[in-house]
């Protein structure tokens, strides 16, 4: 597709994003059965419910656009998920997985709130009231996500990470 107007750049983000989203709906299961800390795993099961929803609005605002929902390849969040089934990988079921989960998760969710608060504001600056409202309301919850994210990390998760190495004769023992 060639891009030539501010609507062009619209529908390549949305499709971005749709592509994106739809990544995601297949990445969350393994990061919740990867999870150790039951309030990680259902952070990312609650997460992958959202995150179906995120898609029904991305095709409504394809459906206002009178467009057919479709993609464009995010390589941005293929590279994160590749990313994350590395860290699965190669890290023990623990804290310590749960720590990098969450990092991974929490690079997902700044991407998707970049990417969803420059789609807003192009609807905005569009006069598409419908579909600003619909990428706020993503926007809105993929900042919450990010936020039980940080709850997570910092009140359990990465205390419990530091200790597991102190007590395991790391570095420093």
């Amino acid at each position: 597709m060639s891009i030539k107007t501010m609507d062009d750049l619209f529908l390549e983000e949305i499709k971005d994003l749709y592509d994106a989203e739809k990544q995601l709906v297949k990445a969350l299961p393994k990061m919740a059965k990867a999870a150790s800390t039951p309030e990680l795993r259902e952070n990312f099961q609650e997460h992958l419910e959202q995150t179906k929803g995120h898609v029904q609005r991305l095709e409504r605002i394809f459906g206002m656009l009178d467009k057919k929902p479709s993609t464009s390849k995010c390589e941005a969040m293929r590279g994160l998920v590749e990313e994350t089934e590395e860290i699965i990988d190669e890290i023990d079921a623990s804290p310590l997985l749960d720590a990098a989960l969450i990092a991974s998760a929490q690079k997902v969710e700044h991407y998707e709130i970049a990417s969803y608060g420059t789609c807003r504001t192009f609807a905005q600056m569009n006069g598409n009231r419908e579909a600003a409202r619909l990428l706020e309301q993503t926007l809105e919850e993929e900042k919450q996500t990010d936020q039980r994210l940080t709850e997570i990390a910092e009140s359990m998760v990465n205390e419990e990470a530091i200790e597991m190495g102190s007590s395991g004769g790391g570095a420093g023992a």
